[in-house]
């Protein structure tokens, strides 16, 4: 598997390479290491004034890339190293492009207090922009120890379907443990249940039938992620939930306390999708690192 790790020399960055140390990576696996700075005016009350960049990123570039690098020694991947001079969510995007990588991987540089979980600019703009596979690496998530815990949030669509591909791949441990949750958006959701099954018999029968319905279709979903990702992992669970994807999912990650979330960029399906707003919403305020799926 070729992986891009993007940093900028910070501790998230920096935790983003220790998670790298947690996979199964082998000789004929590779880790591109990238740093990349737009050259931007200094400017003071007094004075504009042009700071010599190249010179500046002579002496930096090449510390921040060695500071990854031997977090990585571990690792028994190929590592390489480059410095590109261009604004990071681009240099990143055109790189994995450039480079024909597999899987990109980031830190979550988060903001403060309240919204201390909703990633920076640059990993949302390369989570929304880029072809490949983007995994973001929360706080939580960098030095993990033990079973590592996947939620894969399924729709059965065919962004799902490859997004299990993806999963197959990622070279995470051998016991690695993966739960398939499928979530059910309500067919009478903007009407309270409690409220509808009070009107009579027949509505009853209606929700209940509905309702049985969607569980048997979200079985055969679940059942289809799970034969897909056998093969690859030996502990796999099914689980499905009724409501909105995006709190569900979010509310599954707490009781299960996952250590990521694999959701495809798709959204969930037909009128009752977000057309992509589950992903960017989990990528957001999950409290745990998110692997967001994409198809070319």
């Amino acid at each position: 598997m070729k992986i891009l790790l993007a940093t900028d020399g910070s501790e998230y960055s920096e935790g983003a390479a220790k998670f790298l140390t947690k996979l199964k990576l082998t000789p004929s696996d590779e880790v591109s290491i990238l740093y990349a700075a737009s050259w931007v005016p200094v400017i003071s009350e007094w004075e504009s004034f042009y700071v010599d960049f190249k010179s500046i990123m002579d002496k930096v570039a090449p510390r921040i890339l060695e500071s990854a690098a031997n977090i990585l020694k571990p690792v028994n991947a190929k590592i390489t190293t480059s410095f590109i001079e261009d604004f990071p969510d681009k240099a990143i995007v055109d790189a994995v492009v450039e480079s024909d990588m597999d899987l990109i991987v980031m830190g979550a540089r988060g903001l403060k207090g309240l919204g201390s979980y909703i990633v920076g600019s640059v990993t949302r703009l390369v989570a929304i922009n880029s072809t490949k596979p983007v995994l973001i690496i929360k706080q939580p998530q960098r030095e993990t120890s033990g079973k590592l815990r996947v939620l894969f949030a399924t729709d059965g669509s065919a962004h799902s379907g490859a997004l299990a591909g993806i999963l197959s791949k990622i070279p995470f441990p051998d016991n690695t443990e993966v739960t398939v949750l499928n979530v059910m958006f309500p067919a009478l959701a903007d009407l309270p249940e409690r409220f509808v099954l009070e009107i009579n018999d027949r509505i009853k029968e209606i929700a209940a039938s509905t309702r049985e319905a969607d569980a048997r279709e979200s079985e055969k979903i679940t059942m289809k992620a799970r034969e897909q990702l056998s093969k690859r992992y030996p502990e796999i669970t099914e689980m499905t939930r009724f409501g909105d994807p995006s709190e569900e999912i979010l509310k599954a990650a707490e009781m299960l306390n996952a250590d990521i979330i694999a959701v495809s960029s798709s959204g969930m399906r037909g009128i009752r999708g977000m057309l992509g707003s589950v992903s960017r919403y989990i990528m957001n305020h999950s409290r745990c690192s998110v692997l967001i799926g994409k198809v070319r």
